[in-house]
């Protein structure tokens, strides 16, 4: 006895000092070191018995606990029964003894332990383990401590871990699935009765004065009979502390329970309704004097959430989610209701924000999952319920919460947009139905985004911070209403187009108005408009302006194609509005007037000038489809607005334009001639201009991004086929001379770098020569880029132009070899001409450019590039890989030639590099070139075509190269081995691909010599679970190799892999084998392969904990 109180003692001075800010790190290990040795000790658990009846200390407490976890989660099955039997007796009556002056932590902690011994021995050798956590449930005095032990016993029995063999987990799962009846009666029992005991003594309150006709009438709609009433009636109790802990306790075991045990009718009516009696408590704002009961409504919706998340509905349930949605549906009329004390809006604001999350998190899963079931339902209003959540949405507190909400009205209208197209017999009667929600919903979303009703509240989003998605938070909100607008329009287009045009065409007035205000001097021309209202009334008008403009640009999609005529004129009136707009903006140049209020005026004068561009630029798709109705008839009016938008647009392509302003105009440009593409556009004086500008400044350029955009739109101009005239007409000559005249003068200063070979070139410094190169190849690289889908003809005028420019690179590509920056934008330019030009650059000099780059990449040059991780040298090698794919993926017989060299650089030169290094990029090119390799060539390894096998039956393969193809899959079955999750993705997905497409798996040479060693790899990868997301792919290839012999595999394999695996006895090994049933199906083989690997761990688990020289029977 003493020597234990004195063990006592030295433990708690150890962890006292351990804990110390003083104690240093060295003697902080020494310290783990002891105390893991004590641990390690089979008697061990008995001090801790003790330690923990007598000490005050919460360290040591912690310290016993986590002896005795040790124990039972590890060393259990080395355990003598008798001590076993002895741990099982004292835990559960220490707890009782002592739970009440326990610190909460350690409380739960010695749960779990009891909990975790239940795992193991309930209830062969524990039998009374559940019924001792009913009786406690059912003691007033001890109920807490059974709810604690109940939710425990939940989350470590009903998915428990990887520590049980999978016959154990499921007869865990069946016996607790057996007392959930019993479970949820007295789970009901307890919220009931304190409901019940505190409901006694409250009186009725009289009705609110405000709540109206409407409000009754709606709430007899949604809740029918005679126990809702009741509800509604019913005043909120007054629990006091003890009594809402026991309630926290209960709900929180059922939304655990509720996460797992199926929807049955054991989820009783009257469950329900306690639940929801807890559920008011979020609803209902504090009385003063009162404690904060907010808790419990949190919780009792996190319940119904648990229930509402469920997809597999059962029949016999039907009718229970039909009542739970009734009587939500309460309580978002309680969430909503207006009172002279408050608004909805104060009321939202002052309800605890976790509450309103979880209620608009039931209303998502209400719409997302359920609505398709209750819509057609009599008994729910759906259109009542529509009223309801406009209310609740346009009342939200905070913004994320209204975006929440507008997700919920984004769902609703795609369900209801796919049910309109799959029903197209009833579509009116179904948008009839609807139509008032939907005309409100759109003019309260647009009328959220208008600084004239909105301004407080759109002035809070930050416009400048961007997030993940690279949007601001005003961009979001602007973009998820647009969507929502769009969504809205797609099913009401008349009245969408009807409500939002005449909004624009307000604040459309105001803008053009703004001429008479300007005021020009000999200095400057300047907005006269500096009264401080007058200023804020345009800031918001213009903000107003913009958001529309976006808003109209949005809906441009809902003109086009089969609706094109019936909408002709409303989208005409939009365009001929923006064109006007634009020729506005772009002849007053307000983007260059000085203004009251430069910092905030100037930005929305260049942001609604730029807005207007891009609203015009989204209808280029109608425009086309106009240009090809009226190719043959009168085309004046399509000339009219072209030849506008082109003369607001080309004034605008310079240097000192504001550069949003600018790429707004180029990237109309750029639809015009790429999207629209009129004969006429390139004889317009206004494009003939850009046309000069660009030529003639090749040196004072516009910024990077927009001159490669200008550039793009005028070569498309002259590259790109006319649409709906014949080959005959297409003036090819004309634009071929044009085009290379455009390309001359782009590479004028380029072409001259032209040197002899190896020397650098003399004319330019060589900074300047990257320079140069930094500036040419991006833009030409676009050019090719934006025609690569495009006609034969479009493609041949391409190269024609560019052959210079190709040879000039190609000459300095050995002298930069060095400068992985420069290597890096040469290689992205000939990446770009292989995958756009290549037939057009002819196989002679495809072939001279391959022979070049893989004479230059040596295998010191690629080492040296590859050991620059994450650097401009890996991006070279990336590039040079891609540049072979393409290559190897050419189908006829032309570069076949470079096969071997190909083979030989990935196998002899990259692979070795790669395979000491992580180095993901490169590695994920350099398989996809094996994969594209053996997928696009596989004749060069097996010369048997398809006709022949199937003739021969199984006869032999005839193999060639067969030295490449084995060193190609053991990369493969390399790669398998590396802890790169994208990798082994990746090249799992390249062999099922080679097997569904050339029967990889079949062929002789893998069946003989590698099929089970890539078994045995991925069946090792899912027992070490270092690719676990990866488990049903893994499992799926698994089946697939096994499928190609499964006799061999169940009579040869499965034996061999067992004797293979240590850490298990020769009759564990018996039974993984006979557990391993011989079914030839997917589902039962997966089963079985997920089985094996949860045992065979288990096995090990046991097998390690037990202690040495033990005797196994």
């Amino acid at each position: 006895m003493a020597s234990e109180e004195s063990s006592l003692r030295a433990l708690e001075s150890l962890m006292t000092e351990f804990f110390h800010s003083c104690t240093t790190n060295e003697r902080k290990r020494e310290i783990e070191e002891l105390l893991n040795n004590f641990a390690q000790q089979m008697g061990a658990w008995r001090h801790c018995l003790y330690f923990l009846s007598n000490t005050q200390n919460e360290y040591v407490m912690m310290y016993s606990l986590t002896v005795f976890e040790n124990l039972v989660n590890k060393m259990w099955l080395g355990v003598a029964s008798q001590d076993k039997m002895e741990i099982r007796c004292c835990l559960p009556k220490l707890m009782l003894a002592q739970h009440k002056a326990m610190p909460f932590f350690i409380r739960n902690k010695l749960c779990k332990v009891i909990v975790d011994i239940g795992r193991q021995d309930w209830p062969m050798f524990y039998h009374d383990f559940f019924t001792n956590t009913l009786q406690l449930i059912q003691s007033p005095a001890m109920a807490p401590l059974g709810l604690v032990l109940l939710k425990t016993t939940s989350e470590e029995l009903a998915s428990p871990r990887e520590d049980l063999s999978v016959a154990r987990k499921d007869e865990l799962r069946k016996l607790l699935l057996e007392q959930i009846p019993t479970v949820l009666g007295l789970l009901t029992g307890i919220l009931e009765t304190v409901w019940d005991k505190h409901s006694v003594t409250a009186a009725t309150p009289p009705p609110s004065p405000t709540s109206g006709e409407r409000g009754e009438k709606l709430l007899g709609s949604l809740l029918q009979g005679t126990q809702y009433s009741k509800l509604l009636s019913q005043p909120m109790p007054a629990l006091d502390g003890d009594s809402e802990h026991l309630c926290s306790l209960a709900l929180e075991c059922l939304a655990h329970l509720f996460s797992w045990i199926p929807l049955s009718t054991n989820i009783t009516p009257s469950l329900l309704a306690s639940i929801f009696h807890f559920a008011r408590f979020g609803c209902d704002l504090r009385v003063n004097g009162q404690l904060d009961r907010s808790r419990l409504g949190v919780l009792a919706m996190t319940c119904v959430n648990e229930l509402v998340s469920k997809n597999c509905v059962p029949l016999e349930f039907e009718e229970y989610l039909l009542r739970m949605f009734q009587q939500t549906f309460f309580l978002l009329q309680r969430l909503t209701r207006e009172n002279n004390a408050h608004t909805v809006k104060g009321r939202l604001q002052d309800l605890d924000e976790s509450y309103v999350e979880k209620f608009t998190d039931f209303l998502r899963l209400f719409v997302s999952v359920h609505l398709r079931r209750i819509e057609s339902n009599d008994q729910f209003p759906v259109v009542e319920f529509l009223a309801l959540l406009f209310k609740y949405t346009f009342n939200q507190p905070t913004h994320e919460g209204y975006f929440a909400c507008l997700d919920i009205w984004s769902i609703f209208l795609d369900y209801l947009t796919t049910k309109i197209k799959s029903r197209l017999a009833d579509r009116d009667s179904v948008l009839n139905r609807y139509k008032d929600a939907l005309v409100l919903l759109l003019t309260e979303v647009l009328n959220r985004i208008q600084f004239r009703y909105n301004q407080s509240q759109l002035e809070e989003l930050d416009d400048e911070t961007l997030d993940d998605d690279q949007q601001t938070e005003w961009q979001r909100y602007l973009r998820q209403s647009l969507e929502v607008v769009a969504k809205v329009m797609e099913l009401l287009p008349s009245h969408a187009f009807s409500t939002l045009f005449p909004v624009l065409q307000e604040d459309l007035d105001v803008y053009l108005g703004l001429q008479q205000f300007i005021v020009t001097s000999r200095t400057c021309r300047r907005l006269n408009i500096t009264a401080e209202n007058d200023c804020r009334r345009l800031h918001c008008a213009l903000r107003d302006l913009s958001s529309l403009l976006q808003a109209v640009g949005r809906l441009a999609e809902y003109f086009i194609g089969d609706v094109f005529a019936a909408r002709f004129n409303d989208a005409l009136a939009v365009v001929e509005r923006l064109v006007d707009v634009t020729c506005y903006g772009s002849q007053i140049s307000l983007y260059d007037l000085e203004t009251a209020v430069p910092s905030v005026l100037k930005p929305d004068l260049i942001d609604v000038h730029a807005q207007s561009l891009a609203a015009l630029q989204a209808y280029s798709h109608w425009l086309a489809q106009f240009y090809s109705e009226v190719q043959r008839q009168n085309q004046s009016r399509f000339i009219s607005l072209v030849t506008s938008t082109m003369d607001a647009t080309a004034p605008l392509i310079t240097a000192k334009i504001p550069e949003k302003l600018l790429l707004s105009a180029c990237h109309l440009m750029v639809s015009m001639a790429t999207t629209v593409r009129p004969v006429f556009l390139v004889t317009l004086p206004a494009v003939r201009n850009v046309f000069n500008f660009i030529i003639e400044n090749q040196t004072r350029r516009l910024p990077q991004e927009a001159h490669m955009l200008v550039c793009r739109a005028l070569s498309n101009m002259l590259l790109l086929p006319w649409p709906n005239l014949p080959e005959s007409e297409q003036q090819w000559q004309t634009r071929s001379s044009s085009h290379a005249s455009l390309l001359a003068a782009l590479t004028r200063h380029y072409c001259l770098l032209r040197s002899p070979a190896n020397q650098p070139p003399r004319r330019l410094g060589l900074d300047d020569t990257k320079a140069m190169l930094h500036q040419t190849l991006p833009v030409l690289r676009d050019i090719v880029d934006s025609i690569s889908a495009e006609s034969t003809k479009s493609r041949q005028i391409c190269y024609q132009s560019l052959q210079e420019s190709v040879q000039v690179s190609l000459g300095l590509f050995p002298v930069f070899i060095h400068q992985p920056d420069v290597t890096d934008e040469m290689l992205s330019f000939f990446l770009t001409l292989f995958q756009g030009l290549r037939v057009q650059m002819g196989v002679p000099f495809t072939g001279q450019i391959i022979h070049t780059f893989l004479s230059m990449f040596t295998r010191e040059q690629l080492a040296a590039s590859i050991l620059q991780e994450g650097s401009a040298g890996c991006r070279v090698v990336e590039k040079f890989l891609k540049i072979l794919q393409v290559v190897v993926q050419e189908p006829g017989q032309a570069f076949k030639p470079f096969l071997p060299s190909i083979l030989s650089l990935c196998m002899e030169q990259v692979y070795p590099i790669l395979a000491e290094r992580s180095s993901p990029d490169v590695k994920a090119e350099m398989f996809e070139l094996l994969y594209q390799v053996l997928h696009h060539n596989w004749r060069y390894f097996f010369k048997t075509s398809v006709l022949a096998s199937v003739q021969r039956g199984s006869a032999e393969d005839a193999m060639e190269n067969e030295a490449q193809f084995s060193a190609a899959m053991q990369a493969f079955g390399q790669s398998f081995l590396q802890p790169d999750i994208h990798i082994f993705k990746q090249n799992l997905s390249y062999l099922e691909s080679l097997n569904s497409k050339h029967k990889l798996y079949h062929r002789k040479l893998f069946r003989t010599s590698m099929l089970f060693h890539f078994i045995n790899v991925l069946l090792q990868v899912l027992l070490h679970k270092s690719h676990d997301l990866l488990q049903e792919e893994i499992a799926l290839a698994v089946y697939n190799m096994a499928s190609v012999d499964f006799d061999a595999f169940y009579s040869a394999f499965m034996p061999e892999f067992l004797n293979g695996c240590h850490g298990v006895d020769s009759n564990q090994r018996t039974v993984l084998c006979r557990n391993f049933k011989l079914e030839r199906d997917l589902p039962s083989f997966t089963q079985s392969v997920h089985r094996l690997v949860n045992d065979l761990r288990y096995y090990r688990l046991c097998n390690s904990s037990l202690p040495t020289g033990t005797v196994k029977l």
